[in-house]
This record gives structure tokens, sequence and C-alpha cells, in this order.
């Protein structure tokens, strides 16, 4: 029985291909009218170049105090204990987020970019709103929304005020968002920032932008502290070498008017402003050294990346090849036409006699 119902598999397979091979006409309609379909799409869809940058960021010491070795065999399953040993509340993991961010987005807005084709300086913004080109399905689709969008009553496009973000810039926020992509190695905690443009220049400055934005970020987080405590060393410091100067000016008048004098009180007088200047200085100097360390932290807090692969203009586009999507849409075509001749025309058939049939009857 089983060997009956595979003969019959393949008699009803060497069937449907004989089918398909009569009717031959059908498919190379079918095939001709979706490869100029799909010549339309490629040649309306514009084209897109990636450009990338690599980086190594240098990892915090855990305070679990796990070994190096037992963190390496851990990175061989995939698992990364610097992570989880980490004082640091932003570890690289964590870095896509950062990029997700809309906070973040806002503030690439006015970086200056410069196209292959013109030099002049103009902000992301403008070249995303005015010099991206479309597709026109995506243009149509666009005003569609627009014609049904209701008046935007949050905030104005191009507006600098973060907590009214206009429906506008938050669809750029998006599209920026989306084009830009970081991995981050679980193993070799390697960072890869890699941003899409429709222009290679473009798309290269602004992955540059990102790793210096991405050192900044992490640089201020991690230092944030330190450079608090800095500030407020620094502040104490400077009022202590304000009191200690009055303090020095005190004694150093009173010393040069009292210099013949031989009364005990002029004597007891000028050991007070002498002790009170020693005291003002001590407190000086030991606020002095707070300040200078807390400087030193700072320095001793800021992290290091190594840039592994720096940003470089990409050659080739990274988008799908043209030929590739004329490729598809011919496969789709025949997909169509093999639909059509096998079941689709046969029950299109029916119906019209089953009507004609209805027709008569009536």
């Amino acid at each position: 029985m089983e060997e009956q119902k595979k003969i019959r598999k393949e008699i009803d397979i060497l069937n449907l291909v004989v089918t398909l091979i009569r009717e031959w006409r059908t498919m190379m309609v079918f095939g001709a009218a979706f490869m100029l379909l799909g010549v339309m799409v490629a040649l309306c869809t514009p084209r897109e170049y990636t450009a990338e940058t690599i980086l190594a960021p240098e990892m915090s010491s855990g305070g679990l105090g796990l070994s190096s070795n037992l963190a390496d065999m851990a990175s061989t399953f995939g698992i990364n204990l610097d992570k989880k040993s980490s004082v640091d509340a932003i570890y690289p993991e964590l870095y896509p987020d950062i990029f997700a961010s809309p906070d973040f987005i806002l503030q690439l807005f006015d970086i200056k970019v410069r196209s292959i084709d013109n030099d002049e300086p103009r902000t992301l913004y403008h070249h995303v709103t005015r010099e991206t080109r479309l597709p026109f399905w995506t243009i149509m689709i666009e005003s569609l929304k627009n014609l049904l969008k209701k008046e935007d009553k949050i905030g104005k496009a191009g507006g600098a005020d973060p907590y009214r973000i206009s429906r506008t810039d938050a669809e750029i926020c998006e599209g920026i968002s989306g084009s830009i992509l970081c991995l981050v190695d679980k193993k070799t905690s390697e960072i890869q920032i890699s941003y899409t443009a429709q222009d290679p220049l473009v798309a290269t400055i602004v992955v540059d932008t990102l790793q210096r934005r991405l050192q900044q970020y992490i640089t201020a987080y991690r230092t944030q502290k330190a450079r608090n405590d800095y500030e407020y060393y620094k502040n104490l410091s400077n009022q202590a070498k304000r009191d200690f100067e009055r303090a020095r000016d005190k004694y150093t008048s009173f010393s040069e008017a009292t210099t013949n004098a031989q009364l005990v009180s002029y004597v007891q007088k000028g050991q007070e402003l002498e002790n009170d200047m020693q005291l003002k200085y001590d407190s000086y100097k030991g606020l002095f050294t707070q300040m200078r360390q807390a400087e030193a932290k700072i320095q001793e807090n800021t992290p290091a990346f190594t840039i592994i692969q720096s940003p470089r203009t990409p050659h080739k586009p990274s988008s799908r090849p043209r030929s590739v999507t004329v490729l598809l849409f011919i496969c789709l075509g025949g997909m169509a036409g093999a639909a059509w001749v096998l079941f689709i025309r046969e029950r299109v058939t029916r119906l019209k006699q089953q009507e004609k049939s209805s027709d008569q009857r009536l």
C-alpha cells in the first residue's frame, strides 16, 4: 500500500510538471510581468551603505574577586562573569539600549554631516528630512497616513524641547535608531557599531560620532562621583585658602606693629594669631591634598576604549543587489503562474460556468 501511495504521488507530481510545461506561454507571461515589476522596484529602491567601527572597552575589576581563569572558562560558554561582578550599572550589554534611547538620538539631530557629492556641512536632521530618497510606495503610504493624522498639538517638528517631541521628530528618531546597529560580543566584550545611510560619507561620519558620543557617555557616568568629589573639595580648598590668607595677613600686620613690644599680652596675642594661621594652613593643606586625590580619581575612573577598526567610507552598497531583487520577483512570478495554472484558473472557470447556468435557469 505504501509503495502504491508513493507511485501515485510521483505520478501526480509528473502530471503537474507536464501541465506547467504545456502552459509555458502563461508561465512566461507571469514571469515577464513580475520581472517588469521587479525592475521597477529595484530602480525605485535607493541604495544604502553601511559604515562600521569596532571598539574594545576597558572592563572594570569586579567586586566578587573572581579569578581571570574562571572568567575565561565561563566566557567559552557565553557567560560574562565580568558583567555580574562589576559594580557598574551600565555594562557593554546595555550599550544597544543607549543607542535606542530617544534622549540619545535627539542629540544627533545637530551633528554636521557631508555627502559624497556635496561637501557643504549640514545637520543630520536636514539630511534625513530633505535629502533622503524614499520609494514611491513609501511616499504613497506616508501621504495616506498624513491625511488620516490629526493635528499634532504636542510639539513642533525640529523643536528643541525634549519634553514635547512632535510626531514627526519621533518618527525620525525611530528611523535613525533603526539605522544604528550595536552588537556586543559576550565572550570578548568587543563592541561593533554600524550605521546605514544612503550616502557612504554620511554613514561614516555618523558612526564616528556614535563611537565618540558613546565614549563620552560612559566616561561621564564612570567619573561622575569623582568629578562631584573634586568640585566639592575644590570649593572647600579655595575657601580654606582664603581663610588662611586672611589669618596670615592678620598675623603679619600684628607682628609688624608690635615688633619692639615686650608686653605679655602682645606676645600672647601674637602666639594666638600664629596658631590660628597654622591651623588654617593645615586645614587648607589637607583639603588641597584631598582635591588632588579626587582629581587623580577622575583619571583613574576614566575608561579606555581601544579602536580595533576605525570607521571607513564603504565603497560597495550594503543593500540587496538589484539583480537579486529582479530574480526574486521572477521566482514570485513563476509561483504565481503555477498557482494560476494548477489551482486558481480551474476554480475561476467553474465559478463562471455556475454563474452562466444560474442565469440561464432564471
